[in-house]
Protein backbone atom coordinates (compact mmCIF):
# COMPACT_ATOMS: atom_id res chain seq x y z
CA UNK A 1 0.00 0.00 0.00
CA UNK A 2 2.85 2.47 0.84
CA UNK A 3 4.63 1.61 -2.22
CA UNK A 4 1.49 2.56 -4.33
CA UNK A 5 1.21 5.68 -2.24
CA UNK A 6 4.30 6.88 -2.86
CA UNK A 7 3.77 6.65 -6.55
CA UNK A 8 0.52 8.52 -6.72
CA UNK A 9 1.87 10.97 -4.40
CA UNK A 10 5.16 11.62 -7.18
CA UNK A 11 7.68 10.61 -4.49
CA UNK A 12 9.29 8.68 -7.06
CA UNK A 13 9.37 11.26 -9.62
CA UNK A 14 12.57 13.41 -11.13
CA UNK A 15 10.76 16.91 -10.36
CA UNK A 16 7.79 16.92 -7.68
CA UNK A 17 6.76 20.24 -9.28
CA UNK A 18 7.56 22.85 -11.87
CA UNK A 19 6.71 27.10 -10.12
CA UNK A 20 8.25 30.12 -10.96
CA UNK A 21 9.32 28.08 -14.61
CA UNK A 22 11.72 26.20 -12.75
CA UNK A 23 11.51 22.27 -12.54
CA UNK A 24 12.01 21.44 -8.58
CA UNK A 25 12.83 18.14 -7.63
CA UNK A 26 11.36 16.52 -4.09
CA UNK A 27 14.64 16.96 -1.74
CA UNK A 28 14.60 20.62 -3.22
CA UNK A 29 10.95 21.73 -2.31
CA UNK A 30 11.93 19.85 1.17
CA UNK A 31 14.66 22.28 1.68
CA UNK A 32 12.41 24.96 0.81
CA UNK A 33 10.22 24.49 2.93
CA UNK A 34 12.30 23.76 5.78
CA UNK A 35 14.14 27.43 4.88
CA UNK A 36 10.55 28.80 4.73
CA UNK A 37 9.22 27.71 7.96
CA UNK A 38 12.48 28.11 10.28
CA UNK A 39 13.75 31.76 11.23
CA UNK A 40 17.46 31.78 9.76
CA UNK A 41 18.26 28.41 10.16
CA UNK A 42 21.99 27.06 9.45
CA UNK A 43 22.98 24.71 7.18
CA UNK A 44 23.13 22.02 9.41
CA UNK A 45 19.95 22.58 10.91
CA UNK A 46 17.86 21.63 8.00
CA UNK A 47 19.90 19.16 6.99
CA UNK A 48 19.08 17.71 10.51
CA UNK A 49 15.95 18.25 10.44
CA UNK A 50 15.37 16.21 6.69
CA UNK A 51 17.76 13.48 7.90
CA UNK A 52 20.32 14.20 5.12
CA UNK A 53 23.52 14.04 5.07
CA UNK A 54 25.71 17.28 5.10
CA UNK A 55 27.51 16.31 2.07
CA UNK A 56 24.58 15.79 -0.36
CA UNK A 57 22.87 18.58 1.62
CA UNK A 58 25.56 20.77 0.60
CA UNK A 59 24.82 19.97 -3.34
CA UNK A 60 21.32 20.17 -3.19
CA UNK A 61 21.62 23.85 -1.37
CA UNK A 62 24.41 24.83 -3.97
CA UNK A 63 21.79 23.77 -7.09
CA UNK A 64 19.08 26.07 -5.18
CA UNK A 65 21.66 29.16 -4.60
CA UNK A 66 22.60 28.46 -8.71
CA UNK A 67 18.89 28.78 -9.47
CA UNK A 68 18.18 31.87 -7.27
CA UNK A 69 16.19 30.87 -4.60
CA UNK A 70 18.39 30.18 -1.58
CA UNK A 71 21.11 32.92 0.00
CA UNK A 72 23.57 31.33 2.16
CA UNK A 73 25.43 33.86 4.52
CA UNK A 74 28.20 33.40 7.18
CA UNK A 75 27.17 33.64 10.49
CA UNK A 76 28.90 37.08 12.00
CA UNK A 77 29.63 35.35 15.21
CA UNK A 78 31.66 32.09 13.38
CA UNK A 79 31.96 32.35 9.91
CA UNK A 80 31.96 28.83 9.41
CA UNK A 81 28.27 28.48 9.69
CA UNK A 82 25.88 29.47 6.72
CA UNK A 83 22.72 31.00 7.50
CA UNK A 84 20.11 29.77 4.97
CA UNK A 85 17.20 31.98 3.20
CA UNK A 86 15.28 32.19 1.04
CA UNK A 87 15.41 34.90 -1.77
CA UNK A 88 12.17 36.83 -3.18
CA UNK A 89 11.88 34.26 -5.73
CA UNK A 90 12.43 31.54 -3.22
CA UNK A 91 9.20 32.90 -1.21
CA UNK A 92 7.83 32.85 -4.61
CA UNK A 93 8.49 29.40 -5.28
CA UNK A 94 7.67 28.34 -1.73
CA UNK A 95 4.13 29.55 -1.88
CA UNK A 96 3.46 27.75 -5.43
CA UNK A 97 4.59 24.60 -4.24
CA UNK A 98 2.31 24.89 -1.06
CA UNK A 99 -0.61 26.29 -2.73
CA UNK A 100 -0.06 23.66 -5.67
CA UNK A 101 0.04 20.69 -2.31
CA UNK A 102 -2.98 22.30 -0.98
CA UNK A 103 -4.93 22.10 -4.26
CA UNK A 104 -3.73 18.70 -4.64
CA UNK A 105 -4.66 17.32 -1.44
CA UNK A 106 -7.86 19.17 -1.47
CA UNK A 107 -9.04 17.51 -4.73
CA UNK A 108 -7.68 13.62 -3.29
CA UNK A 109 -9.95 14.93 0.29
CA UNK A 110 -13.08 16.06 -1.97
CA UNK A 111 -13.40 12.71 -3.00
CA UNK A 112 -13.78 11.16 0.92
CA UNK A 113 -16.46 12.24 3.48
CA UNK A 114 -15.87 14.45 6.26
CA UNK A 115 -15.68 11.14 8.73
CA UNK A 116 -13.69 9.43 5.93
CA UNK A 117 -11.15 12.70 5.56
CA UNK A 118 -10.57 12.77 9.57
CA UNK A 119 -10.30 9.14 10.19
CA UNK A 120 -7.53 9.53 7.46
CA UNK A 121 -5.69 12.62 9.26
CA UNK A 122 -5.86 11.05 12.36
CA UNK A 123 -4.22 7.90 11.10
CA UNK A 124 -1.77 9.62 9.36
CA UNK A 125 -0.79 11.79 12.48
CA UNK A 126 -0.59 8.27 14.69
CA UNK A 127 1.61 6.73 11.73
CA UNK A 128 4.53 9.76 12.07
CA UNK A 129 4.04 9.69 15.87
CA UNK A 130 4.89 5.84 15.94
CA UNK A 131 7.41 6.52 13.21
CA UNK A 132 8.95 9.12 15.38
CA UNK A 133 9.52 6.46 18.28
CA UNK A 134 10.53 3.52 15.91
CA UNK A 135 14.49 2.75 16.44
CA UNK A 136 14.49 1.71 12.91
CA UNK A 137 12.42 4.04 10.95
CA UNK A 138 13.35 7.56 9.54
CA UNK A 139 17.73 7.10 9.83
CA UNK A 140 19.50 9.31 7.96
CA UNK A 141 19.40 9.31 4.09
CA UNK A 142 23.27 8.53 2.26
Amino acid sequence: MFQIMTRRFGILDKNCCTAGGLDISLVQSHIIYEIDRKPNPSIQQVADALSIDITTFSRQVQSLVKLGLVQKTPLHEDRRIYILSLTTQGKFVATVIDEQMNDYLKEVFSHMSEFERDMVINAVKLLNESMAKSSVCCTPLG
